[in-house]
C-alpha cells in the first residue's frame, strides 16, 4: 500500500497517510484563505484512519474555526495540516496538500466556494467550479 509523508514547515511534526490521495479540491471561502493566508486552499479528504501522526503530536494546536469545524496546525511554525468536522474518531480529515513531501499523484479536480472567493484572485484554469462546497459524493478516498 502507497504512503505519503508531510509535516510542518520547522519539522517538529511530522505524519503519514496509508493509500492513495484525492480528490484534490481549491477552497475560495474566507476561512481557508484566513487560514492558509492565500487566494485559497488546496486540499484532499481522507478517512481519519489513514492518518498516523509520526512525530510531534503534542506540537499540535487545535482551533475551531466554525462550528465543528477545527484546524489543526503546529503551535511552534503555524503551519496548517489538517482540518476535521468532528473530533468523532470516524470523521474524515481534510489534508493541506502543501504539507506533503511528495507527488500526491493526483491533481486538482473542481474550485469550490467561488461564491466567496478573493475579488483580487482570477481563476483562470478549466477546473469545474462550484459556488457552494466540493460535492460530498466526490470528496473522500
Amino acid at each position: 500500500m502507497r504512503k505519503h509523508e508531510g509535516g510542518c514547515l520547522c519539522g517538529g511534526i511530522r505524519f503519514e497517510i496509508s493509500g492513495e490521495i484525492g480528490p484534490i479540491g481549491h477552497c475560495h471561502d474566507p476561512i481557508c484563505r484566513k487560514a492558509h493566508s492565500a487566494a485559497f486552499a488546496s486540499h484532499a479528504a481522507i478517512a481519519a484512519d489513514r492518518l498516523r501522526w509520526t512525530r510531534g503530536e503534542e506540537l499540535i494546536q487545535r482551533y475551531e474555526s466554525s462550528p465543528g469545524g477545527f484546524r489543526w496546525f503546529c503551535g511552534r511554525c503555524g503551519s496548517h495540516l489538517t482540518g476535521v468536522m468532528s473530533d468523532r474518531p470516524d470523521a474524515v480529515i481534510v489534508i493541506s496538500v502543501g504539507s506533503l513531501d511528495d507527488d500526491p499523484q493526483s491533481r486538482p479536480v473542481a474550485h469550490e466556494n467561488v461564491g466567496s472567493k478573493a475579488p483580487w484572485f482570477e481563476i483562470t484554469d478549466d477546473l469545474p467550479q462550484f459556488e457552494g462546497g466540493f460535492p460530498k459524493n466526490r470528496r473522500e478516498t
